[in-house]
């Protein structure tokens, strides 16, 4: 059953609530970092709305900043939590990689927009911020929330939340987005994927930063190096030994992950890693390499 808006009465109808969803998934993944925990906290953001009574729905104005509202707040007490728990997790921890859907069988409401706040290296620095800097930062830069609105989210006052928005602005000016068109980036990490085929040492070093990281997720559930792999020599020697040691049926796609060129591992058809990397100045200077299986199930189709 529906219950019609008039204009001094929302629309809390099923249908209109529910079109909040993708943006409430897209909001809670930029926060969270993981595409599960986002859908955990969007479902019980909508739990919550449902068991108001139907006269409490109708007194809130505009059901769809309620229920932003409530899913930063469950992100934000989550984003606490996990601080706590990455102390304990085995190895790096990775923000949860996307895959980019072309076949149509994703539900849209289910579905991230791929712009440049999803990017690997983007939800890397967010994940440097305290719980309070990231909601504030992705709230007003990202989703153009103004402080007032942040302050009722955060619990601080709209000047406090203006200082951890500039706070977390100047760590993303920092990490120096990648200008390097995208053709260019697919183009670079083509060359990547045919130098490590051929465990051409050198044509890796070409290709890698001075300076470059290599960080592994594989959360105890799968073997990868635990310890970052610093210096393009020292990774270009890795990534040599790797390709030695390439069981024969694993095959190697090329892939967007988080609206950016990388790499995939398939085998018998099951995605077991992926490779995103950050390019600048025509150099790879991070590769993140995701293989803990719980955080590539949206890669396998079921």
């Amino acid at each position: 059953m529906t219950h019609p808006s008039t204009p001094d009465q929302p629309d809390t109808s099923l249908d209109a609530v529910m079109r909040e969803r993708r943006r409430l998934i897209n909001v809670a993944y930029r926060l969270l970092g993981s595409l599960a925990e986002a859908e955990d906290a969007v479902q019980e953001t909508y739990t919550r709305w449902y068991t108001m009574s139907r006269e409490q729905q109708d007194a809130i104005k505009t059901p769809g900043a309620w229920l932003t509202t409530v899913v930063s707040r469950i992100c934000l007490t989550q984003l606490g939590s996990a601080r706590a728990r990455r102390e304990t997790y085995v190895g790096e921890w990775i923000p949860e990689p996307l895959p980019e859907r072309e076949d149509g069988t994703a539900d849209p409401a289910d579905r991230i927009t791929l712009d440049e706040s999803v990017s690997l290296a983007f939800l890397v620095v967010l994940e440097e911020m305290t719980p309070a800097e990231r909601v504030a930062f992705v709230l007003h830069d990202v989703f153009c929330h103004s402080f007032a609105e942040v302050a009722e989210i955060v619990g601080r006052s709209p000047g406090a939340c203006r200082q951890l928005a500039f706070s977390a602005r100047r760590r993303v000016q920092a990490a120096r987005p990648s200008g390097t068109p995208s053709a260019r980036r697919r183009e670079i990490v083509r060359e990547f994927r045919r130098a490590w085929d051929a465990q051409d040492i050198n044509a890796l070093i070409g290709l890698l930063d001075p300076d470059a990281r290599a960080v592994a997720d594989g959360g105890g559930l799968a073997v990868t190096f635990l310890e970052p792999i610093e210096g393009a020599e020292r990774i270009a020697h890795a990534w040599a030994e790797l390709a030695g040691r390439r069981p024969q049926d694993m095959t190697f796609l090329e892939r967007t992950v988080n609206g950016h060129p990388g790499l995939v591992a398939q085998q018998n058809g099951v995605t077991v890693t992926v490779f995103a990397f950050d390019i600048a100045d025509d150099r790879i200077k991070n590769i993140w390499v995701v293989r803990n299986p719980e955080k590539l199930r949206p890669w396998t189709p079921a």
